[in-house]
């Protein structure tokens, strides 16, 4: 069983419909002062074709995977 920690990033776009990034392994101590910095470093880059205009919020979430063994 492995468990996995999200960021995911949420945006609007200029035609207010939402946009989001979701990054694996966030830093443990990730603060909110940080990720309004990543955030607007990605509105600002420009790299993406519907891009993000607006930081909408953010949240941390956690994924826990459990396989099945059919040997």
């Amino acid at each position: 069983m492995d468990t996995i920690t999200y960021l995911r990033l949420h945006f609007t776009t200029a035609v207010d419909d939402e946009w989001s990034l979701t990054v694996r392994y966030p830093k443990a101590d990730l603060t909110a002062a940080q990720v309004q910095t990543c955030m607007n470093a990605i509105i600002n880059s420009g790299a993406f074709a519907t891009a993000p205009m607006a930081i909408a919020g953010a949240d941390i979430y956690q994924r826990t995977v459990t396989e099945f063994d059919f040997s």
